[in-house]
């Protein structure tokens, strides 16, 4: 109403001047048809406004297309307001938009390309708000805030907002996590890294103490019994420890974890799950735990990782294991002593 009252006065006012009573008539037009368009333009604003209180808004974000409304609005809109103006038809001055078309798309390149990269995103459902994405080439790993007609807005987790053309995600390649918060579950995926003189053959003794480990009890026992007939079979000299099939430390340890991890109430039995070794490198044999916890929750998946590796460094010893690790600190103080053939310094 503030914005009308002003032209309603003048409207009402005009004959007083008959001098400038047209030029006063189109002046007036075109204000109206302007405030006419703010108000379009607004209405377009509270509906995406609206539009976003309900769910649906996050798979299908509207923003994109209610700004390709605003340019295409503006653009008619900026159109009619000069003819108004000048009181010419608003053909004369589209007519000539033929000859400008080159210009116009070098104007308006970043908004076509960002238009048909939002159909696509639309349709493949490739983004939504709200999921995380990674876009390393833009420093981007975080979650998807807005998603407009020209930018999509990802708040890193240390809050820093990185923006995006839209464009960009059709063009290069991005991983999007939404895979994993649908599924309900997040991989663990990491190595023990042991060192490699520490693995041995298992003598009786070694055995006799990890039959009371009760989730091994029955693994060793079924495979006593099968590498038993196995040797037998084979008439094999036990004299000589490489001669046949024996248990190693490692392998039974291995089954350890395997199965500490079936036992696990936070881990999925579900999906997949195995222990397994990796190719050796310079620092060590790497032993890798691949599981899914039954959480996706950034701090509760990191505080269950931590707890399983924590038992397991934990554990190494009672099979007669280490981990591997580079000497530093403490080691390369006691070594002049040990060296020495003295004790280890406390």
């Amino acid at each position: 109403m503030a914005w009308i009252a002003p032209a309603l006065v003048l409207h009402l006012g005009r004959h007083r001047f008959p001098a400038v009573q047209e030029p006063a008539d189109r002046v007036l037009g075109a204000y109206a048809f302007l405030v006419l368009l703010v108000l379009l333009e607004r209405l377009l604003s509270a509906a995406d406004d609206i539009y976003r209180t309900y769910p649906v808004s996050q798979r299908r974000p509207v923003k994109g297309y209610i700004q390709v409304l605003k340019i295409f609005l503006w653009v008619v809109g900026g159109v009619c307001t000069v003819s108004l103006l000048l009181g010419r038809s608003p053909w004369v001055f589209l007519s000539g938009v033929g000859a400008l078309t080159a210009v116009l798309l070098f104007v308006f390149r970043d908004t076509i390309l960002s238009l048909v990269a939002s159909l696509e995103i639309a349709s493949n459902d490739m983004v939504r708000v709200g999921d995380w994405i990674e876009m390393p080439k833009y420093h981007a790993d975080g979650d998807v805030v807005e998603m407009a007609l020209h930018t999509v807005k990802v708040q890193n987790w240390d809050k820093t907002i990185t923006t995006i053309p839209t464009y960009k995600l059709i063009e290069e390649s991005f991983r999007n996590w939404r895979g994993m918060q649908e599924a309900g579950g997040r991989r663990i995926a990491r190595a023990l890294y042991l060192d490699q003189t520490s693995v041995r053959f298992c003598d009786p003794d070694l055995l006799e103490r990890l039959r009371r480990i009760q989730i091994l009890a029955d693994y060793i026992a079924r495979k006593e019994a099968e590498l038993a007939t196995y040797n037998a079979a084979r008439g094999v000299d036990a004299s000589v420890p490489v001669n046949g099939r024996r248990m190693t430390n490692l392998g039974t340890f291995r089954a350890y974890v395997e199965a500490y991890l079936r036992h696990h109430p936070r881990i999925r039995q579900d999906m997949t799950l195995l222990v397994r070794q990796l190719a050796p490198t310079p620092e060590g044999l790497p032993l890798q735990v691949y599981a899914f916890t039954d959480t996706t929750a950034w701090a509760a998946y990191e505080a269950i990782q931590s707890d399983i590796f924590d038992h397991l460094l934990a554990a190494l010893p009672e099979f007669g294991l280490r981990v591997f690790q580079k000497p530093s600190g403490h080691d390369l103080a006691a070594w002049p002593v040990v060296a020495g053939g003295g004790a280890p310094r406390p």
